[in-house]
């Protein structure tokens, strides 16, 4: 794969490079540690804003190279990519999630990272092509309603983006369930769509082990709006 390298761009943004490498390969490990990956499956990347005046498609990412073992993974492991998914630095392939990540930044601009899992609970309703219904206040918190599906699509292009993009677009989750597939999140930053990975492995956990006992109860939607609305405008503040 042609690796048009990053000597093109200013100093300034080779150093935003360096440090979302090193931010992104931090963040892959917390994957294994919550136990929301196997092997070499599963990736996180971060968007690196080139031009001062916002996020465009003038902007790069980085993410994890493909196949790659979690213990084996560095800073300078990373690759670096256009917003086409086409590789700008690195010594590997891109991850095989790539054309999904760069199709989510191209159409997203407010998102600056992605992550996807295969983690057990959430793809186990991803393979149900099942939304996970709103029944805790921390779905509500986190997720402002149910979890939605997305559609089926094949890995390798931009099918999988596209199905994360329409999904997402007109909701206020930061987690899809992509159909037979798995859950991808997305955030204002790669550390915010990792913590979404995590919750919505919890979440589903929690529904499912919910739903051994009888049928869970549903949140009412005004108390979600109001649950959300305090949680992401308030807490913490």
């Amino acid at each position: 794969m042609e690796n048009l390298g990053l000597a093109q761009y200013s100093q300034e943004i080779q150093d935003k490079v360096a440090q979302a490498r090193q931010r992104v390969s931090d963040l892959h490990a917390e994957l294994p540690r919550w136990g929301l990956v196997v092997w070499t499956a599963g990736n996180v990347s971060e968007r690196v804003v080139v031009n001062e005046s916002g996020p465009s498609t003038d902007d790069l990412f980085v993410i994890k190279p493909s196949g790659v073992r979690y213990e084996e993974l560095t800073p300078e492991a990373m690759v670096v990519c256009d917003i086409k998914g086409q590789l700008i630095d690195g010594d590997r392939s891109p991850s095989s999630d790539t054309a999904a990540h760069a199709y989510v930044y191209e159409h997203m601009p407010e998102v600056g990272g992605v992550v996807h899992t295969h983690s057990s609970y959430a793809t186990a309703w991803a393979a149900r092509g099942e939304e996970i219904p709103c029944v805790l206040t921390m779905i509500a918190d986190e997720f402002g309603g149910p979890v939605p599906v997305g559609p089926f699509a094949i890995i390798g292009d931009d099918s999988i983006g596209r199905g994360i993009v329409e999904t997402l677009s007109n909701s206020s989750s930061p987690a899809v369930l992509m159909k037979n597939h798995g859950p991808f999140t997305i955030g204002k930053t790669a550390e915010a769509a990792v913590k979404a990975a995590v919750m919505v492995e919890e979440v589903a956990k929690t529904v499912h082990l919910a739903r051994e006992l009888g049928e869970p109860v549903p949140i009412p939607q005004e108390a979600i709006d109001s649950l959300n609305d305090r949680y992401q405008n308030v807490y913490g503040q």
